[in-house]
Order: C-alpha cells, then structure tokens, then sequence
C-alpha cells in the first residue's frame, strides 16, 4: 500500500510540472505584440526577463530586427554584456538606439529616438545566461510607424467619350499604416450621384462603364489611416466621340475652299458691276446696233485714232459735254428714234474728226518730201566741192614732191594721170551720213 501511494504522489508531481512550464528556466517577456507610435516620436520597447536562479548573473541582451542577413540571422541593432558592462551599436543606428539595462530589476528596454517610417518591423529581445538556455530566451513585438496619408493624386485613365469605359485613380505616395481611399461624386446640379452596379471601387481605383453624359460631374477620393484624412478633387466632362482627324481635316479644307470660291466669285461680279457703272457714266457704252463693224485692219482702225482734243469731248462726263452730243435722257421712256437720231449726230463728228486728221496727215507728208528733196542737194553740192578741193591740194602736194625727189616722177606722173580721177561724181558712192530732220511724231498717239 506504501508502495502504491508513493507511486501515485509522484506522477501527480510530474503532471503538475508539466502543467507550469517554465518553472526553474528562462523566462523572457514583452507585454505587448504591437506598439503604434506617430512618425518623429520618440519611443520605448519594453523588455523583463527572469533567470531560473535568483541572484546577479551575467547576462548577454541583445535587440534585433527581421531584416535578415546573408546567414539567414535576424540583423542585430544592439548588444549588451553585463559582465563586461560593455554595449556595441550597429552604424545604421547610431545615436538613434539607447539600451537600458538593469540586472538586478530584470528589464532589457530598447529606446528610440525620432523614428522613421522604415522603423515599421518587427523587433526581438534576447537574453543569453550562461548555463540557463532552456524556457522561454526570446519574445517579440511590432512596431508600427503612423504616418499620416500624404495629399492624394486624382487623374483620369482613358478617354472621356461617349459609351467609353474608364478609371478615375487615386493615389497617396505615403500613409502608414496604408490608407484607405474612398469615393464621393456629384453630377453637374451638385446632386449626388446614383452609382451604376457595375461600377466598382477598389484600391483607390474607380472603374466607369459605358460611361454618357449623366456621368459627368466633381468626384471627390478621400484618402485616411489612424491619424488623419486628405483628398483630392477631379472633374469629369464626357462628350461625343472624336471624330477622325484625317476626315476632320478634309471637311476643313473642303469649307475653306468653297469660302475662298465663293469670295473670288463675289469679287468678279462686283468688278464686272463697277466697271458698267464707269462705262455707262463715261458714256462708252452707246444704245442701239451700231451700222458696221469697224474693221481692224483697214478704215474702222483708223477711225480709233482721234487726237487728245476732240477725244475730250467723248471722255467728259454726260453733264459736261456740249448740248446734243452723246447726252442720255435719264427718263427710261425715252423714245429710240431719238437715241438713234443722238446716235448719228455723234457719228458724223466722228467723221469730221477724221477728216481732219486725215487732212494732217497729208500735210505732212508733203512737208517731209519737201524737207528731203533740200537736204539731199545741199548735201550733194557741199560734198562735190569739197571733194575738188581735195584734189587740187593734192596735185599740189604730188607736185612739190616729185621735185623734191626725183627718180619717182615718172611714177608720180603715172599716178597722177590715173583715168580714175576722171570718172564723174556720184553722190551714191559717198558714206550714208546721219539725217538731222527733226523725229518724226506720231500723230496716232
């Protein structure tokens, strides 16, 4: 029976050690899994331990983070050794990590100084005791960075056309712990609008589909986290599809074209119109069928040709000329034989005129023959005489030279009897010589 109870009492013994784990082992403690401070602050992750003996161990604290290293190690931030009172930090955290170790009061604090968002990870507490490496060495905890959410960015994906699909996005470039984002819209009356089902949101992403014109209007995306809220703002205008611009650019070009036929078109009737005008005003336009077509080569040419003073009588304006000559009667009624009778009157001082002219003509013509018939005698008297006097000057001069020099008399007489200085005088011989008769004028100008 002793036996037996004792048996009993120590297997009831062992299922109460089982029961309480770490009990006469290392125990390592963070009170809470996740601390959330705001970026810049500065912090405190706390840390206690309990060795399995009582008394003053030596004690190794170590603070890492689950950044690993190329072993596959956490990357350590800071170490303490208490027997040496010595601490070792890492560069990266330099005067940014202070240890706060007291063995006595069993705490391993890790403080840090204005955080960062790359701050945001996981942190772990380790205590190394020589000879109590069994409980619980190590606990962790996260650290969350708050950042607020930085003004959103809004924009338009696609084209806002007529029964086209689109995405209206928004987008905060910072915020921890990651914002949400949110969407709000009104249509042209400020009136919210009546969401379609098949438009989504998701992501700070706004999916349109088959979008009309109902769908224009102000949308508003509010991004937000723990600590504050920001939002931005876009304006959605649908309209018709474009259309195609080589077919946009031939309608173009086919208006400016007819605009610019149309114009020269108006510009010659009204040229054609103005110049009626002036030829009915200066009396160049005559009523009635003239009796013949003046020929161009013959008479009717000649006829053109009148001098400046009695052309000024056809050229003056209607009120301006002498009475019966070329006048209109501005009655519509006027009776044609009249016109025709102003008509003839008009002819037959054409015809005087030209007679005149004709007249002129043939006066001059006679003074020109008359003028030609002198010149030419005189010319031919002056240069007969001219030529006799060279001769004799030198015979003269033959003479005084064959005296002079002898043995060539016979061939200065020889020369001197030559049959060419006995041919008579023709004028026809003689150089062209320039006329001095004044120039001829033109009377047709």
């Amino acid at each position: 029976m002793i036996f037996v109870a004792m048996k009993t009492n120590m297997l009831t013994f062992t299922l109460l050690c089982l029961m309480v784990p770490g009990v006469g082992a290392l125990q390592v403690n963070i009170p809470n899994a996740q601390y959330e401070f705001a970026r810049g602050d500065n912090i405190t992750l706390p840390c206690s331990f309990e060795p399995k003996a009582p008394g003053m161990p030596d004690v190794i604290v170590q603070w890492s983070v689950d950044d690993l290293e190329p072993d596959g190690q956490r990357k350590s931030i800071v170490t303490h050794y208490s027997y040496r009172n010595e601490t070792n930090i890492k560069a990266a955290y330099e005067k940014r990590v202070f240890l706060d170790v007291d063995v006595a009061s069993r705490k391993a604090d890790l403080r840090l100084f204005s955080i960062r968002l790359e701050d945001n990870k996981e942190f772990e507490c380790r205590i190394n005791i020589p000879g109590d490496d069994e409980g619980k060495p190590a606990a962790t905890t996260r650290l969350v960075v708050l950042v607020a959410p930085s003004t959103p960015i809004c924009a338009i994906q696609g084209k806002a056309e007529y029964g086209q699909n689109i995405n209206l996005t928004c987008k905060s470039e910072e915020g921890s712990p990651p914002p949400t984002y949110e969407w709000t819209s009104l249509d042209t009356r400020k009136v919210p609008h009546i969401k379609s089902p098949r438009t989504t949101s998701r992501g700070g992403v706004m999916s349109l589909f088959n979008i009309t014109k109902e769908t224009s209007g102000y949308y508003t995306c509010t991004s937000s986290n723990k600590i504050r809220s920001a939002s931005c703002n876009v304006t959605l205008s649908v309209m018709p599809r474009s259309m195609n611009i080589g077919s946009t650019a031939g309608i173009i070009a086919g208006v400016v074209a007819a605009l610019i036929i149309l114009a020269v078109v108006i510009y010659c009737c009204c040229c054609r119109k103005k110049k009626e005008e002036e030829e009915y005003a200066m009396g160049v336009r005559e009523e009635g069928p003239p009796d013949k077509e003046p020929d161009r080569n013959g008479e009717g040419a000649n006829d053109r040709r009148i001098d400046d003073d009695d052309r000024s009588d056809v050229r003056a304006p209607l009120r301006d000329r002498p009475e019966g000559r070329g006048q209109r009667d501005p009655s519509p009624r006027r009776d044609r034989d009249d016109r025709y009778s102003d008509y003839d009157d008009g002819r037959s001082d054409y015809t005087d005129r030209r007679s005149d002219y004709t007249d002129r003509r043939s006066d001059y013509a006679d003074r020109r023959e008359h003028y030609d018939d002198d010149r030419r005698s005189d010319y031919a008297d002056d240069r007969r005489s001219d030529y006799a006097n060279s001769r004799e000057r030198y015979d003269d001069r033959l003479e005084r030279h064959a005296q002079d020099r002898h043995p060539n008399a016979e061939r200065d007489a020889r020369y001197r009897d030559d049959a060419r200085y006995d041919e008579p005088y023709d004028d026809r011989d003689a150089p062209p010589v320039p006329s001095k008769k004044p120039p001829r004028r033109d009377y047709d100008e």
